[in-house]
């Protein structure tokens, strides 16, 4: 049992390693790997402001550790604004950045990166193939809120 654990934890840690190694202090902030899914979800969103929320869900149970709880600072580090494009078994077939902070290069590539890592998105049944647009909020320390699921801003 223990043995089979580690298996599961030294590749993580390998790869956390790697990725220290190759990219800067900042990218290492803004990078994260994904908890395991347990396996594909059906959603049975009748619209897409229904299937937005599922697909906000879906990455904050993939990265529960990144997720910014409570209220967010009056000043983010980053915007991001995406669109992704999903296939009817909700695998992604486009992400189209709308919006990119010119400052955070790093933080855009990662939140690419993020959605990719997490497909398949639920399964959107109802709707077929689907398109939605998700803003993005991270802080410095590369924690992140989407607007979907927003707890909003401190005033000061």
């Amino acid at each position: 049992m223990v043995e089979s654990r580690l298996f599961r934890i030294v590749p993580t840690a390998v790869a956390w390693m790697a990725l220290a190694a190759t990219a800067g202090a900042a990218d290492v902030n803004f990078v994260s790997i994904p908890v395991p899914s347990a396996g594909p979800k059906v959603s049975q969103a009748a619209d897409m402001r229904a299937y937005r929320i599922e697909g906000a869900r879906h990455i904050y149970e993939s990265y529960p550790h990144r997720v910014y709880r409570g209220k967010l600072p009056p000043l983010m580090h980053a915007i991001v604004v995406v669109e992704t494009v999903l296939d009817e078994t909700g695998q992604v077939k486009q992400i189209n950045v709308l919006r990119a902070p010119s400052h955070a290069p790093d933080v855009t590539a990662a939140v690419r990166e993020m959605i990719q890592r997490v497909t398949p998105f639920p399964t959107p049944a109802r709707l077929g193939a689907v398109t939605w647009t998700e803003t993005w909020l991270v802080d410095r320390s590369g924690r992140f809120q989407l607007d979907a699921l927003s707890e909003g801003q401190r005033s000061e």
